[in-house]
């Protein structure tokens, strides 16, 4: 984490408020159980809650089939990315859990927990001049660091149709931030960078994900990250200072 913002913020960040948080209800329960935290403890998402509210395109009846799914797909991003062990999430089922991206060969749970969502999500296998981002060289810090710096206002995630009921659930998704940050070398634009995509959700009969599996255009997010100017990193560094960036948590 880049002790010039995240180290300061961090425990007013993580702090857990009493209420839970409403597209991930397992979390007030999760906070008394004793599970380890990839950062101490829970993470709070009222910032990308607000940009999810403020720009979602649907808005699901409680209870049915849309809303439920997002709920889900929500709280398991949270557990891959803040839960240390694989027994904690309760959204997983341990022994057959695979990611699949984009067709690649499918990630474990324990895989998943150790590279990261964005890593897992941007690996590729294009000749290495033709990649716009090396998921090998980073760590799970440094990528979700280089996305919480991009996005200070979050990187929100919405269900916007699906297809199909358990066990096997089809749905379309849209992710979208606002670039209000410098990313690896490039000055922000301001601008709303969005990406949509599918996927397809396996679940036991337990409801836990046995495999997930999605499909998207890396360029679609690259296209909208690389478009402002290449800075210096001093010049990033002040791009960082005048926008205050925190580190909200993404989805």
């Amino acid at each position: 984490m880049d002790s010039l913002n995240c180290e300061s913020l961090k425990k007013e960040d993580m702090a857990v408020k009493s209420g839970g948080d409403k597209y991930r209800p397992s979390l007030l329960q999760d906070e008394e159980e004793g599970i380890q935290w990839r950062y101490g403890a829970p993470p709070v998402y009222d910032v990308t809650n607000k940009l999810f509210e403020e720009g979602r395109t649907k808005e699901w009846r409680e209870g049915s089939l849309e809303e439920i799914v997002q709920k889900a797909i929500k709280t398991w991003e949270m557990e891959v990315s803040h839960k240390l062990h694989v027994q904690d999430c309760k959204t997983v089922n341990p022994d057959k859990f695979k990611l699949i991206i984009n067709g690649r060969e499918g990630l474990s749970a324990e895989e998943t927990i150790r590279l990261g969502t964005y890593n897992a999500l941007l690996k590729s296998s294009m000749p290495e001049e033709l990649k716009y981002y090396k998921a090998e060289e980073e760590s799970f810090e440094s990528s979700h660091e280089a996305f919480r710096t991009a996005f200070p206002r979050g990187f929100a995630w919405e269900v916007i149709a699906v297809y199909s009921g358990p066990p096997a659930i089809a749905f379309k998704f849209r992710h979208w931030g606002f670039f209000e940050g410098p990313f690896k070398g490039h000055a922000p634009t301001g601008d709303m960078v969005q990406v949509y995509g599918m996927g397809l959700l396996k679940v036991d009969e337990s409801l836990r994900a046995e495999e997930v599996e999605i499909y998207y255009d890396p360029a679609e997010l690259f296209s909208g990250l690389l478009k402002g100017p290449t800075i210096t990193q001093s010049e990033a560094h002040q791009h960082r200072s005048n926008s205050g960036s925190a580190c909200p948590f993404h989805k």
